[in-house]
């Protein structure tokens, strides 16, 4: 899938709100993609939004997808209702450890996205102080 082309965040700009919940979006996408975990359909589809062969407004209106969404989901349920107290204690603690890990990884990205390229000159221009000086 290297080989093909990629969507942007602002690929998913039909969907999303804004340009971050377009990078998370897509964020998503490329772990649904990229985990043998997911499989099926609902790896098909992240695969194929990300591919840009489908756009993610035509993926959420599409019978399979959706179906393959909501059964995941009801599997995800089902799991924590059938866990221990101390099962979801030690959830409740390692999904805590990974939001934060979450938490820093997207400042960096963020960081890095929006903050000065390092090609900012701030020293003063050859001509000296200029028309304000």
């Amino acid at each position: 899938m290297s080989s093909e082309r990629q969507i942007q965040d602002e690929d998913l700009m039909d969907v999303a709100q804004d340009p971050e919940q377009a990078h998370r979006l897509r964020k998503a996408l490329r772990t649904l993609a990229d985990n043998p975990h997911v499989g099926g359909k609902l790896q098909e589809m992240a695969q194929e939004v990300l591919a840009g062969r489908i756009g993610m407004r035509d993926a959420i209106q599409t019978p399979g997808y959706m179906d393959a969404l909501g059964d995941r989901m009801n599997e995800i349920r089902r799991a924590a209702e059938d866990q221990t107290q101390a099962e979801r204690e030690a959830s409740r603690e390692q999904f805590a450890a990974w939001q934060k890990q979450q938490d820093e990884q997207e400042d960096k990205e963020r960081a890095e996205r929006d903050g000065p390229t390092g090609n900012i000159v701030s020293t003063p221009r050859r001509g000296g102080a200029g028309h304000r000086g």
